[in-house]
């Protein structure tokens, strides 16, 4: 997981940061700009709907960039925000699939002809919102439903993957208590070596 902060080398706060590197945060940023497109598009300018949607998007790209601040000095934030993120795009996917199934249109399955061409564009780590922009902006609005349905699937498997990752890297290294103690205990035994070496002299 890209991480870039760290205020002291040897210090007990991690490396943190680096969300805009994250798979999971691209794909959230695509599926923002992708909802406000939509919801202006498919929707009447005083929907509720409208807000509700756009807030969801907001809420998975905001929660996955918090969540990456916070890992500093909290892995338990930093889990509960990826896991709100996951939440969130839940929130979004069930609306498209409400708007498809209520207008009739239908969701694609593994072997619609789209669907292949949109998993493609989907393993590109360094896809955007041009890369998806033929089909967000398509004429048709079931493909447009569509490729936004594709895209939070895509991201939600991300986010799954960064949970079980956090929670093994908690196992294994423990959160800010466990690095605060080790440091601590770091600094004392380096005095007790100098104590000793001047000793010896």
């Amino acid at each position: 997981m890209p991480k870039e902060n760290q205020y002291n080398e040897n210090g007990f706060i991690p490396l943190h940061g680096g969300y805009q590197k994250l798979l999971s945060y691209k794909k959230a940023e695509i599926i923002y700009d992708g909802t406000v497109y939509f919801c202006r598009r498919f929707f009447p300018k005083y929907d509720r709907t409208i807000d509700q949607m756009v807030q969801a998007a907001r809420s998975g790209k905001q929660n996955i960039a918090e969540a990456s601040m916070a890992s500093g000095t909290s892995k338990e934030t930093e889990i509960k925000l990826t896991n709100v993120a996951r939440a969130s795009l839940e929130e979004l996917l069930i609306d498209y699939k409400d708007f498809l199934r209520i207008n009739h249109y239908k969701e694609w399955d593994k072997i619609h002809p789209y669907f292949k061409r949109l998993s493609e564009l989907n393993k590109n780590p360094d896809g955007n919102y041009e890369s998806f922009r033929k089909g967000i902006e398509n004429e048709n609005p079931e493909i447009c439903a569509n490729v936004m349905i594709g895209l939070i699937k895509v991201a939600s498997f991300l986010l799954n993957r960064q949970l079980k990752r956090l929670e093994e890297d908690f196992l294994k290294e423990g959160g800010l208590r466990e690095r605060m103690t080790h440091a601590r205990l770091r600094e004392r035994n380096k005095g007790k070596i100098l104590i000793i070496k001047s000793s010896l002299l």
